[in-house]
């Protein structure tokens, strides 16, 4: 088995390829020889507020079979798509009829957004938050359009969500001292 089998970064923590309950979602690979290394890579969302998740992520049951790998995140067409965190460009082009960008990060992490008309070229460094182009009018991504935010670590297929930073929620004072 992999460090991370695809389908297991999930709100929780995954510890030796078992998700395990906790209040923090951490990656959590095993390294030969080392033990087991826990990172918490926390993501920047890919397009401005609101955040609204309109597909979650779908782990295949087998490397080929059907499922999302990714999330979808709403967003118009030409609005600005944000790298999720630093990293360096390894891909910005055309998949089968769709333009995609695909950025390695530290820790063997992959992201990848579709459909996003490129403004950066491979092997271009990027910020954490740094636009790297728009959302393309055409072909969209589903019927509803939007953005879709796909995650590898070490080439398995994983859940973004947990890995993006936490949306903010009101906190209700009363007006009463």
């Amino acid at each position: 088995m992999g460090p991370v089998a695809a389908g297991q970064v999930q709100a929780g923590r995954v510890s030796e390829g078992r998700v395990a309950e906790g209040p923090a979602a951490e990656v959590v690979r095993p390294v030969p020889g080392r033990g087991v290394v826990t990172a918490t890579p926390r993501w920047s969302w890919p397009v401005d507020p609101p955040h609204v998740v309109t597909r979650h992520f779908e782990a295949p049951t087998t490397a080929y079979g059907p499922g999302h790998r990714g999330i979808d995140v709403a967003a118009d067409p030409g609005a600005d798509v944000r790298a999720v965190a630093d990293g360096t460009v390894s891909f910005a082009g055309v998949v089968v009829d769709r333009p995609v960008v695909s950025l390695q990060h530290a820790g063997g992490f992959v992201s990848s957004v579709e459909p996003v008309v490129p403004s950066v070229s491979a092997g271009d460094v990027v910020r954490a938050g740094q636009v790297i182009g728009t959302v393309a009018a055409e072909p969209r991504h589903e019927p509803s359009g939007g953005v879709h935010l796909g995650a590898r670590l070490h080439g398995e297929y994983v859940d973004p969500a947990p890995l993006l930073a936490a949306l903010r929620h009101a906190v209700l004072l009363p007006l009463d001292p």
